[in-house]
């Protein structure tokens, strides 16, 4: 359950920063451990939140690279769903000022996500140019992540095929060259199509089913998710040794990359937002105070884009 709490707004200990939140993300990432899952890495209750931006309102004693006033992501940890947010300052990474405060509480989790999964399809085919004119699928392709992966795996010279359920969701998608649109409806994806490699969110028996019988042998099954909210069996994973099959956990790298890497990424991903290929529709705003409204859009079918929280009201 979630609701609003007032707390005291805490003294600042040394090296940390108070940022004044302006906007933040609704994602499934923020939902899930609302529900107990990730127990063993989430103590109830917490502030949900791991994507936004806002203001240094104070600043700690020994931080240097940062002042009041300054326009923050702080990445790392949740907490965002919250007027004020505290983070040790080297986390804390500065927003150019051409980026707008929507598309920055937008510019981290899909964005760098997007970023990765490339990354790890170069490196599975041996390096910058090992995606041209390899056949990628992508699945649950109407996606933020999975626009962003079309646009930027297209124009990267992949043979990119686009899954989704609906005639509708494909009539939305973006149009590149070498870009493929396959409609499964609730059906199997089938067994004509052949993929080098397949980005997956969803996990299940699709997931399953792509890497039984439309993987090629070398090919490599990349999961970010699980919207079916089952994960691929076991039994699927075993029976492909010819192929790799990977989990990625943006989370992972974030905590293992440090700071030099990170700001590179973060660079990436406002270019992404600069030439349009990492721009989130905002499909509504809503004052904190109507947590509830928001939440309720976000779960919403109909829903075409982010949700965004303001948090000063």
């Amino acid at each position: 359950m979630i609701r609003l709490a007032s707390l005291p707004r805490p003294a600042l200990d040394p090296g940390m920063v108070e940022i004044a939140v302006e906007r933040a993300a609704i994602n499934p990432s923020d939902l899930i451990p609302v529900t107990g899952a990730y127990s063993n890495r989430t103590v109830l209750p917490f502030v949900p939140g791991f994507e936004g931006v806002g203001t240094v309102s104070r600043v700690g004693a020994d931080v240097t690279h940062l002042k009041p006033g300054d326009r923050v992501l702080p990445l790392g940890a949740s907490g965002l769903w919250q007027t004020y947010l505290q983070r040790p300052a080297e986390w804390c990474f500065a927003v150019p000022a051409d980026v707008s405060t929507e598309q920055a509480s937008t510019a981290y989790v899909n964005p760098m996500t997007t970023l990765r999964l490339i990354a790890a399809l170069k490196e599975h085919f041996g390096g910058s140019c090992g995606i041209v004119g390899r056949r990628i699928g992508v699945t649950a392709a109407g996606s933020a992540i999975g626009r962003m992966l079309l646009m930027r795996l297209s124009a990267e010279g992949a043979e990119v095929t686009a899954m989704v359920r609906s005639e509708a969701t494909a009539a939305r998608l973006p149009t590149s060259p070498g870009l493929q649109t396959h409609v499964t409806g609730h059906q199997p994806i089938g067994k004509d199509l052949a993929f080098d490699a397949v980005v997956d969110a969803v996990g299940g028996d699709t997931g399953g089913d792509l890497l039984r019988h439309n993987l090629s042998p070398g090919g490599v099954l990349l999961q970010y998710g699980a919207l079916s909210g089952i994960p691929i069996a076991q039994e699927a994973i075993s029976a492909r040794p010819d192929v790799r099959f990977s989990f990625l956990w943006l989370r992972s790298f974030v905590h293992s990359a440090g700071r030099e890497v990170l700001t590179r990424a973060l660079a990436q991903c406002f270019d992404g937002l600069r030439d349009g290929a990492f721009l989130s529709d905002i499909a509504g705003t809503y004052p904190l105070s109507h947590i509830t409204e928001a939440l309720a859009h976000q779960d919403s079918p109909d829903r075409r884009g982010k949700v965004l929280i303001d948090p000063r009201c």
